[in-house]
C-alpha cells in the first residue's frame, strides 16, 4: 500500500479543511479510482502559507531521464525513507500532505483472486496521507510528483496487508509540513486499531479503468 484511491471531496472543502489557497488545475472531483501516475490532490507550505496543488502520483528522482526512466515510485517507506538516495532530501526539504477520501487494498491467497476492500477512517473524516514531493524537469518537460509514505500495517490491516500509509491526524498536519519544527519522523508510525473501518467490496475495482459509486458500495 498504497496503490489506490478514491477523492470525493469537493474543492472548496479541502481547501478550507487545511486553510489552504486551491490552484486553479486541480483534478476533478469525485474520482472513485485515483490510479498511479495520475494527478492527485496535495497540500504544501511555503513560509506557512499552504497550497492545494495537484501532482503526479509517482515520485520522479531528479536523475531519471525521462518519467518512467526506472521503478514506479508510488510510496517510499517510512523505516528507510531518510536513507534511500531517492527519498532523502524529500523527507528533510519537501515534505507534502496526500488528500484522500480512502483507498482499497487487495486482500492475496496463493490460487485465489484477490480480494478488494475499501478502506476509510471509522470516523468518516478524510484520510491525510503523509506524503513527499519532487519537481522533475527534462528537456523541456516539468512535473511534480509525489509518494505517499507507508509504514507496518495495524491489526486492524494485517490480516488483508502488511503495509498502511501513515495517516496523519488534523493537529499532526503542521508538523509533517515542517511549520513546527523538527519530529516529523516522530508520526511514522501506524494509525491506532481502531481507525481504520474495511469494507469489502466488488471485483470491479479491480480494472484501472473502472469508475464510479458502486466501486466502494459493500458486498
Amino acid at each position: 500500500m498504497c496503490g489506490r484511491m478514491a477523492i470525493l471531496l469537493p474543492h472548496d472543502a479541502m481547501a478550507r479543511m487545511f486553510d489552504a489557497a486551491a490552484a486553479n488545475d486541480l483534478p476533478d472531483v469525485p474520482n472513485y479510482n485515483v490510479c498511479p501516475t495520475t494527478q492527485v490532490h496535495t497540500v504544501t507550505s511555503d513560509g506557512g502559507r499552504r497550497h492545494l496543488r495537484p501532482m503526479r502520483w509517482g515520485f520522479i528522482p531528479h536523475w531519471y531521464k525521462k518519467p518512467g526512466g526506472g521503478p514506479l515510485l508510488i510510496n517510499a517507506r517510512s523505516e528507510t525513507i531518510a536513507d534511500k538516495p531517492a527519498f532523502r532530501a524529500a523527507a528533510r526539504e519537501r515534505r507534502c500532505l496526500v488528500v484522500a477520501s480512502g483507498f482499497y487494498e487487495w486482500k492475496r491467497q496463493e490460487g485465489e483472486r484477490p480480494m478488494p476492500y475499501w478502506v476509510t477512517r471509522t470516523d468518516g473524516a478524510p484520510m491525510i496521507f503523509a506524503g513527499i514531493w519532487q519537481g522533475w524537469e527534462k528537456d523541456g518537460e516539468a512535473l511534480t510528483t509525489c509518494a505517499v509514505v507507508t509504514t507496518a500495517a495495524n491489526a486492524t490491516m494485517a490480516p488483508v496487508h502488511d503495509r498502511l500509509p501513515v495517516i496523519l491526524d488534523p493537529d499532526d498536519v503542521a508538523l509533517w509540513l515542517g511549520e513546527k519544527g523538527k519530529g516529523a519522523a516522530t508520526l511514522m508510525g501506524p494509525a491506532p486499531d481502531d481507525a481504520l473501518t474495511l469494507q469489502r467490496v466488488g471485483y470491479e475495482v479491480n480494472s484501472n479503468r473502472a469508475s464510479g459509486p458502486e466501486l466502494i458500495e459493500p458486498v
